[in-house]
Protein backbone atom coordinates (compact mmCIF):
# COMPACT_ATOMS: atom_id res chain seq x y z
CA UNK A 1 0.00 0.00 0.00
CA UNK A 2 0.97 3.71 -0.59
CA UNK A 3 0.13 7.00 1.24
CA UNK A 4 0.94 10.00 0.03
CA UNK A 5 2.65 12.55 2.48
CA UNK A 6 1.61 16.82 2.77
CA UNK A 7 0.37 19.13 4.55
CA UNK A 8 -3.36 18.58 3.21
CA UNK A 9 -3.33 14.85 5.24
CA UNK A 10 -4.55 14.83 8.78
CA UNK A 11 -2.20 13.61 10.59
CA UNK A 12 -4.30 10.94 12.83
CA UNK A 13 -5.39 9.57 9.22
CA UNK A 14 -1.53 9.03 8.42
CA UNK A 15 -1.24 7.10 11.73
CA UNK A 16 -4.79 5.11 11.29
CA UNK A 17 -3.11 4.24 7.66
CA UNK A 18 0.07 2.76 9.89
CA UNK A 19 -2.21 0.75 11.70
CA UNK A 20 -4.47 -0.40 9.29
CA UNK A 21 -1.61 -1.66 6.97
CA UNK A 22 -0.42 -3.40 10.19
CA UNK A 23 -2.94 -5.34 10.70
CA UNK A 24 -3.73 -6.67 7.29
CA UNK A 25 0.18 -7.73 7.40
CA UNK A 26 0.77 -5.43 4.38
CA UNK A 27 3.87 -2.78 3.95
CA UNK A 28 3.09 0.55 3.86
CA UNK A 29 4.88 3.01 1.76
CA UNK A 30 5.02 6.53 2.53
CA UNK A 31 5.96 9.28 -0.05
CA UNK A 32 5.72 12.98 -0.35
CA UNK A 33 3.37 14.63 -2.83
CA UNK A 34 4.39 17.97 -4.86
CA UNK A 35 0.90 19.84 -4.99
CA UNK A 36 1.43 22.71 -2.38
CA UNK A 37 4.10 24.13 -5.39
CA UNK A 38 1.74 24.07 -7.79
CA UNK A 39 0.01 27.11 -8.49
CA UNK A 40 -3.12 25.94 -9.67
CA UNK A 41 -3.60 24.19 -6.00
CA UNK A 42 -2.33 26.67 -4.43
CA UNK A 43 -5.01 29.37 -5.63
CA UNK A 44 -8.14 27.01 -4.56
CA UNK A 45 -10.11 28.65 -7.72
CA UNK A 46 -12.18 25.29 -8.25
CA UNK A 47 -9.76 23.05 -9.66
CA UNK A 48 -7.37 22.08 -6.44
CA UNK A 49 -8.88 18.55 -6.39
CA UNK A 50 -7.63 18.03 -9.53
CA UNK A 51 -4.27 19.45 -9.46
CA UNK A 52 -3.61 17.42 -6.19
CA UNK A 53 -4.56 13.99 -7.50
CA UNK A 54 -2.57 14.63 -10.62
CA UNK A 55 0.45 14.97 -8.59
CA UNK A 56 -0.49 12.04 -5.99
CA UNK A 57 -0.75 9.68 -9.57
CA UNK A 58 2.21 11.32 -10.52
CA UNK A 59 3.95 9.86 -7.82
CA UNK A 60 2.35 6.72 -7.59
CA UNK A 61 3.29 6.04 -11.05
CA UNK A 62 6.55 6.70 -10.20
CA UNK A 63 6.43 3.52 -7.71
CA UNK A 64 4.34 1.96 -10.14
CA UNK A 65 6.99 1.52 -12.49
CA UNK A 66 9.84 1.07 -10.56
CA UNK A 67 7.98 -2.72 -8.94
CA UNK A 68 6.94 -3.15 -12.65
CA UNK A 69 10.88 -2.73 -13.57
CA UNK A 70 11.77 -5.07 -10.52
CA UNK A 71 9.06 -7.55 -11.51
CA UNK A 72 10.27 -7.54 -15.33
CA UNK A 73 13.80 -8.08 -14.12
CA UNK A 74 12.33 -10.94 -12.44
CA UNK A 75 9.26 -13.24 -12.45
CA UNK A 76 6.88 -11.46 -15.03
CA UNK A 77 6.28 -13.11 -18.34
CA UNK A 78 8.08 -12.19 -21.45
CA UNK A 79 4.08 -12.02 -23.12
CA UNK A 80 2.99 -9.94 -21.03
CA UNK A 81 4.87 -6.88 -22.77
CA UNK A 82 3.84 -8.23 -26.21
CA UNK A 83 0.23 -8.08 -25.11
CA UNK A 84 0.13 -4.93 -23.62
CA UNK A 85 -0.91 -6.18 -19.91
CA UNK A 86 0.32 -4.02 -17.14
CA UNK A 87 2.52 -5.51 -14.79
CA UNK A 88 1.76 -3.30 -12.32
CA UNK A 89 -1.97 -2.06 -11.83
CA UNK A 90 -2.29 1.28 -9.37
CA UNK A 91 -5.91 0.74 -7.43
CA UNK A 92 -8.09 3.60 -5.35
CA UNK A 93 -10.46 3.58 -2.75
CA UNK A 94 -13.01 5.38 -4.77
CA UNK A 95 -16.76 4.36 -3.84
CA UNK A 96 -20.29 4.59 -5.37
CA UNK A 97 -21.00 7.50 -3.15
CA UNK A 98 -18.00 9.40 -3.60
CA UNK A 99 -19.39 9.28 -7.99
CA UNK A 100 -22.14 11.53 -6.55
CA UNK A 101 -20.28 14.61 -5.81
CA UNK A 102 -19.29 16.69 -8.38
CA UNK A 103 -17.05 18.39 -6.52
CA UNK A 104 -15.08 15.56 -6.82
CA UNK A 105 -12.30 16.74 -9.97
CA UNK A 106 -9.77 14.15 -8.34
CA UNK A 107 -11.83 11.10 -9.83
CA UNK A 108 -10.78 12.31 -13.79
CA UNK A 109 -6.99 12.19 -12.34
CA UNK A 110 -7.75 9.07 -12.09
CA UNK A 111 -8.98 8.29 -15.33
CA UNK A 112 -6.20 9.73 -16.91
CA UNK A 113 -3.54 7.90 -14.72
CA UNK A 114 -5.80 4.23 -15.67
CA UNK A 115 -6.09 3.68 -12.22
CA UNK A 116 -8.44 1.19 -10.96
CA UNK A 117 -11.78 1.61 -8.67
CA UNK A 118 -12.68 -2.14 -7.23
CA UNK A 119 -15.29 -0.58 -4.78
CA UNK A 120 -17.00 1.51 -7.99
CA UNK A 121 -20.29 -0.40 -7.49
CA UNK A 122 -20.05 -0.28 -3.97
CA UNK A 123 -22.31 1.77 -1.31
CA UNK A 124 -19.97 3.73 1.72
CA UNK A 125 -22.13 1.50 4.17
CA UNK A 126 -21.57 -1.92 2.36
CA UNK A 127 -17.71 -0.50 2.65
CA UNK A 128 -18.31 -0.17 6.36
CA UNK A 129 -19.56 -3.61 6.44
CA UNK A 130 -17.19 -5.07 5.13
CA UNK A 131 -14.06 -3.38 7.20
CA UNK A 132 -16.22 -3.96 10.42
CA UNK A 133 -16.50 -8.21 9.24
CA UNK A 134 -12.85 -7.58 8.66
CA UNK A 135 -11.66 -6.25 11.90
CA UNK A 136 -10.38 -3.13 10.75
CA UNK A 137 -10.20 -0.21 13.40
CA UNK A 138 -11.64 2.05 11.21
CA UNK A 139 -15.01 0.61 9.76
CA UNK A 140 -17.17 3.54 11.70
CA UNK A 141 -14.55 6.53 11.77
CA UNK A 142 -16.45 9.62 10.03
CA UNK A 143 -15.25 10.73 6.71
CA UNK A 144 -12.02 12.44 6.54
CA UNK A 145 -11.14 14.28 3.38
CA UNK A 146 -7.80 16.64 3.38
CA UNK A 147 -7.90 19.62 5.00
CA UNK A 148 -7.45 21.44 1.84
CA UNK A 149 -11.33 20.87 1.65
CA UNK A 150 -12.02 22.80 4.24
CA UNK A 151 -10.94 26.04 2.40
CA UNK A 152 -13.27 28.41 1.15
CA UNK A 153 -12.76 28.65 -2.75
CA UNK A 154 -10.01 31.63 -3.36
CA UNK A 155 -8.60 30.82 0.44
CA UNK A 156 -5.00 29.87 -1.26
CA UNK A 157 -3.94 26.43 0.06
CA UNK A 158 -0.91 27.33 1.73
CA UNK A 159 1.06 25.25 4.16
CA UNK A 160 0.71 27.85 6.62
CA UNK A 161 -4.05 27.79 6.18
CA UNK A 162 -3.50 23.67 6.20
CA UNK A 163 -1.69 23.57 9.69
CA UNK A 164 -3.49 26.67 10.70
CA UNK A 165 -6.87 23.89 10.04
CA UNK A 166 -5.32 20.67 11.81
CA UNK A 167 -4.32 22.81 14.45
CA UNK A 168 -7.83 24.24 15.41
CA UNK A 169 -9.43 20.85 14.34
CA UNK A 170 -7.47 19.05 16.89
CA UNK A 171 -7.82 21.53 19.25
CA UNK A 172 -11.46 21.02 19.26
CA UNK A 173 -12.10 17.93 19.24
CA UNK A 174 -10.26 17.85 22.04
CA UNK A 175 -12.29 20.66 24.25
CA UNK A 176 -15.30 18.93 22.98
CA UNK A 177 -14.18 15.33 23.65
CA UNK A 178 -15.06 13.84 19.68
CA UNK A 179 -13.63 10.88 19.13
CA UNK A 180 -13.24 9.86 15.25
CA UNK A 181 -16.46 8.74 14.59
CA UNK A 182 -17.97 12.22 14.83
CA UNK A 183 -17.70 14.23 12.26
CA UNK A 184 -16.17 17.98 12.70
CA UNK A 185 -14.66 20.48 10.56
CA UNK A 186 -12.81 23.91 10.75
CA UNK A 187 -13.49 25.29 8.08
CA UNK A 188 -11.74 28.90 7.12
CA UNK A 189 -14.18 31.27 5.24
CA UNK A 190 -13.56 34.73 3.72
CA UNK A 191 -12.19 37.05 5.78
CA UNK A 192 -10.09 34.82 7.73
CA UNK A 193 -13.35 34.00 9.86
CA UNK A 194 -13.50 30.34 10.98
CA UNK A 195 -16.48 27.67 11.20
CA UNK A 196 -16.44 25.04 12.96
CA UNK A 197 -19.07 22.31 11.93
CA UNK A 198 -20.45 19.41 14.30
CA UNK A 199 -22.52 16.13 14.03
CA UNK A 200 -26.20 17.48 14.42
CA UNK A 201 -26.32 15.45 18.04
CA UNK A 202 -23.23 17.04 18.95
CA UNK A 203 -24.24 20.59 17.99
CA UNK A 204 -27.70 20.47 19.80
CA UNK A 205 -29.11 24.01 19.64
CA UNK A 206 -25.61 25.38 19.65
CA UNK A 207 -25.90 26.90 22.60
CA UNK A 208 -24.02 24.07 24.89
CA UNK A 209 -21.67 23.78 22.29
CA UNK A 210 -20.71 27.82 22.42
CA UNK A 211 -20.47 27.35 26.25
CA UNK A 212 -18.77 24.80 26.51
CA UNK A 213 -15.96 26.91 23.87
CA UNK A 214 -16.22 30.15 25.69
CA UNK A 215 -15.53 28.30 28.78
CA UNK A 216 -12.21 27.17 27.14
CA UNK A 217 -11.10 30.53 25.90
CA UNK A 218 -11.58 29.49 21.88
CA UNK A 219 -12.04 33.09 20.78
CA UNK A 220 -8.88 34.95 21.59
CA UNK A 221 -7.21 31.08 21.31
CA UNK A 222 -8.45 31.02 17.44
CA UNK A 223 -7.81 34.70 16.97
CA UNK A 224 -4.22 34.24 18.33
CA UNK A 225 -3.56 31.48 15.89
CA UNK A 226 -4.62 33.72 12.73
CA UNK A 227 -8.20 33.19 12.73
CA UNK A 228 -8.74 37.49 12.64
CA UNK A 229 -12.44 37.21 11.38
CA UNK A 230 -13.49 35.35 14.67
CA UNK A 231 -15.76 32.28 14.37
CA UNK A 232 -19.07 30.54 14.37
CA UNK A 233 -20.17 27.45 14.97
CA UNK A 234 -23.15 25.31 12.80
CA UNK A 235 -24.47 22.05 11.71
CA UNK A 236 -22.11 19.62 10.08
CA UNK A 237 -22.92 19.14 6.10
CA UNK A 238 -20.81 17.65 3.25
CA UNK A 239 -19.81 20.23 1.10
CA UNK A 240 -20.18 22.72 3.06
CA UNK A 241 -17.55 24.53 2.32
CA UNK A 242 -19.79 26.64 0.05
CA UNK A 243 -22.71 27.49 2.65
CA UNK A 244 -20.80 30.93 3.66
CA UNK A 245 -23.69 32.83 5.92
CA UNK A 246 -25.62 35.01 3.85
CA UNK A 247 -25.18 38.74 4.45
CA UNK A 248 -27.83 40.54 6.46
CA UNK A 249 -30.97 42.24 5.01
CA UNK A 250 -31.35 46.06 4.45
CA UNK A 251 -33.33 47.70 7.22
CA UNK A 252 -34.59 45.94 10.52
CA UNK A 253 -35.09 42.68 9.70
CA UNK A 254 -32.13 40.62 9.70
CA UNK A 255 -31.40 37.19 7.71
CA UNK A 256 -31.68 33.78 9.86
CA UNK A 257 -28.49 32.32 9.80
CA UNK A 258 -28.41 28.88 10.86
CA UNK A 259 -24.90 29.34 12.69
CA UNK A 260 -24.10 30.75 15.93
CA UNK A 261 -21.87 33.52 15.74
CA UNK A 262 -19.56 33.24 18.80
CA UNK A 263 -16.96 36.14 18.25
Amino acid sequence: AVIGLSPAVPKVQIETARLVAQHIGIDLLEIPTTEGTDPTYISNAGKACLACKTHLYSALQTVAENAASLSLSSDCDDNDALTGKRAVILYNGTNADDTLDPTRLGLRAASNFLVESPLLYTSKDDVRRAAKHLGLINWNHAAAPCLRSRLAFGVEATERHLRLVGDAERMVRRALDLDETKNMRVRILAGKRAMIELDEEVYGDGGEVKDVLDQEGFANRFKEMGFEGGYGVRPFRSGGIAAIPPPKKVGREESREASVAVA
